[in-house]
């Protein structure tokens, strides 16, 4: 099992950046998708979910309204898209799912807000 993420960067509070997953070595479209963050000296915490199909989705209070998960099951593909960015949207974020018993993490891309 692999999870790729990328699409992170520096980016001007009210800015807009899109996180993109890609999975492969399990059945990506039956399972929910997941994304995490963690901020420097915080715990991880969840930001999104969406269903295997993409009908549901929820999100962390701090992101409502601001961001949106959705995913590509033709291309294996979750997506986080941010917007209205704050300086406290600053971590590291990851992908995350569980294919039950196991659960699998990316390794990671980094967000900072700055100006």
């Amino acid at each position: 099992v692999q999870l790729v993420e990328s699409g992170g960067g520096l980016v001007q509070p009210g800015g807009s950046l899109r996180l993109s997953c890609a999975a492969s070595g399990f059945r990506f479209s039956i399972y929910a998708m997941r994304w995490y963050r963690q901020a420097p000296g915080k715990e991880r915490e969840l930001v999104a979910t969406i269903s295997s199909g993409g009908g549901l989705t929820d999100y962390a209070d701090s992101v409502k309204g601001r961001f949106l998960i959705s995913r590509d099951n033709a291309k294996n593909t979750v997506y986080l898209q941010m917007n209205s960015l704050k300086p406290e949207d600053t971590a590291v974020y990851y992908c995350y799912v569980r294919t039950a018993p196991d659960s699998y993490w990316g390794q990671g891309t980094q967000v900072t807000v700055s100006s």
